[in-house]
């Protein structure tokens, strides 16, 4: 058991550092939501360039579609990795693609542009177009890795995994 806690842990820690990876990659990959700052009456404001466009969607679906594959991935190598699988492993998996998912979550908002919009409108100026920050609407979507993971994995071990003796033989014609 103290193996497969160990393991478990390896696990954990291993696939939530990979959660650095995928913020970096939806930051590259995600479209940029336009925003125009204006000055009414003596105080700023900041609205979309393009209300009805679809790029803020776009940054959602791109960090849920990154984290599917993360979490296959992840299933993947994990699953080459221990065949015989076990209880701690699957919850280290599990809790892992959660905890990279946040990690992703924050390191993306963290490289993406600065989440004060008013200072930024301010500083580029009335009427002129800027990037806002990467906002992940779809809170759900950070739950794409850890279930696509445990289902990958489910999906593997069926399978390839190691199958149990048959303790009563074949039928007796």
């Amino acid at each position: 058991m103290k193996t497969e806690l160990r393991e478990a842990a390896v696990v954990t820690v291993a696939v939530t550092v990979l959660g650095a990876l995928l913020g970096v990659l939806w930051w590259w990959l995600a479209p940029h939501v336009p925003r125009v700052g204006d000055e009414m009456d003596g105080s700023w404001v900041v609205y979309a360039k393009d209300p009805e466009g679809e790029q803020a969607i776009g940054v959602d679906g791109t960090f849920t579609l990154l984290a599917l594959a993360f979490g296959v991935v992840s299933a993947a190598a994990v699953f080459a990795w221990r065949r015989r699988g076990g209880v701690p492993l699957v919850v280290g998996l599990g809790l892992g693609g959660l905890l990279g998912a946040v990690v992703a979550w924050r390191v993306g908002m963290w490289l993406g542009p600065t989440s004060d919009l008013i200072a930024h409108a301010k500083e580029v100026g009335k009427g002129v177009t800027f990037s806002g920050p990467l906002e992940l609407g779809a809170k759900g979507a950070l739950l794409a890795w850890p279930l696509a993971a445990l289902l990958a994995h489910l999906g593997l071990t069926a399978l390839f995994g190691p199958r149990d003796p048959d303790l009563y033989g074949p039928p007796q014609p």
